[in-house]
């Protein structure tokens, strides 16, 4: 079946004149350096640049503050393509919209919004989230990062880990809490620059797969922040993360679903070359694999579309994450299966999709997180 059926009822002529956009510049500019970035582990910064020229870096953002003036679901579709050839180009463009600047762009005051949305949206700038800490990950609540307000400004001390664009960004948002006591109620969101004394990158991870992103360590030693740089509500930051995150479960789950639609145009592909289609077994599998991914697509633009509406997404984005990342993880296993050893080396895109898709069931909230909300908020807070 032609994959413009699969999607037809899904997005309307102008998302899918879109779809065709990113398809070329996925086709033409990324595809042929997604194995080469991977296994050199280097962060492919021209096609960001790129991406930025294209004005990608800020789709959902009104044109007043440098963005495309887009709506969510062209953002999603963005990634999802994007992803389709290159999960490690693909995260980076959703954590730099998801967690930076649509945090900024609804939390922001009118000056930040100058000084620091613009330029990220226009993609002259790279941003990151700092979120996760050694002994704060699942539990974000438990942030040890600490911020002490003396003299106008707020001096952070704490260690940051896995904070993807960490070493390239620009432009840092964290949290950090004032008084521990307080749990999520002590915990501000801060917006730091690149260059400030005290801001460091520890170093980069070295992780199983998406390894032409950068994921670093940041260091926090006596950094001194101005108190213009608190983003939102002192105190409040816990909830401006938590409201971005359901957001960037979205995001994550069309980054899911552009690795696992890409691992099965390769297992197509290859059925197809090698004259694999009239065995059961294969059919099989393939139709497994094209139900799973078609599903993954209807609750993440299900998810994205409700986002446009202005309704909170916490339940929708939290299904969309879980399912598709489990989605990319089952399909390109298969897919490797149904090219048995040839489907493990690198001439093939299913093991680097493979490798790749792990983070989908981790970063921004476990699979078993995400269980959790769910059922939280169908059966109400216990």
């Amino acid at each position: 079946m032609e994959e413009r059926r699969l999607i037809s009822m899904l997005s309307d002529e102008a998302h899918e004149k879109f779809r065709q956009k990113i398809q070329a510049f996925a086709r033409d500019v990324v595809a042929h350096r997604a194995g080469e970035i991977q296994q050199k582990e280097e962060f492919p910064m021209d096609i960001v640049k790129e991406m930025g020229r294209q004005g990608w870096m800020g789709l959902p953002i009104p044109k007043a503050y440098g963005g495309a003036g887009l709506d969510n679901l062209s953002y999603i579709i963005a990634v999802e393509e994007i992803s389709r050839v290159s999960g490690c180009v693909g995260i980076t463009l959703a954590a730099h919209t998801s967690l930076v600047v649509w945090p900024i762009y609804t939390h922001g005051n009118e000056a930040q919004k100058k000084k620091y949305l613009v330029p990220l949206a226009r993609g002259e700038h790279i941003g990151s989230f700092g979120l996760t800490e050694a002994n704060a990950g699942s539990d974000a609540g438990a942030t040890e990062t600490m911020a002490v307000y003396r003299d106008g400004r707020y001096v952070i001390n704490g260690i940051k880990r896995f904070i993807t664009n960490g070493t390239w960004a620009d432009t840092v948002i964290l949290t950090a809490s004032h008084d521990r006591s307080l749990g999520v109620h002590g915990i501000s969101a801060f917006i730091v620059e690149k260059g400030t004394p005290g801001f460091k990158t520890i170093r980069k991870e070295d992780k199983l797969g998406l390894r032409a992103s950068d994921t670093a360590e940041l260091g926090f030693e006596d950094c001194e922040v101005p108190e213009e740089n608190l983003l939102g509500v002192k105190n409040e930051g816990f909830k401006v993360f938590m409201e971005t995150l359901d957001g960037g479960r979205i995001s994550i789950g069309a980054l899911a679903l552009g690795e696992a639609q890409g691992a099965l145009d390769a297992a197509v592909d290859y059925v197809k070359e090698r004259g694999l289609g009239r065995s059961q077994a294969v059919q099989a599998a393939i139709a497994d694999m094209t139900m799973d991914v078609s599903a993954a697509r209807h609750l993440i633009y299900h998810a994205a579309r409700l986002k446009d509406l202005k309704l909170t997404v916490t339940l929708e984005g939290a299904m969309a994450k879980l399912y598709a990342s489990e989605v990319s993880m089952r399909v390109s296993s298969r897919a490797i299966d149904i090219m048995g050893m040839e489907g493990l080396t690198p001439a093939y895109s299913p093991e680097r999709f493979f490798r790749d898709a792990k983070l989908n069931e981790i970063g921004e909230g476990t699979s078993e997180i995400q269980r959790i909300v769910i059922a939280r908020q169908v059966l109400g807070k216990r």
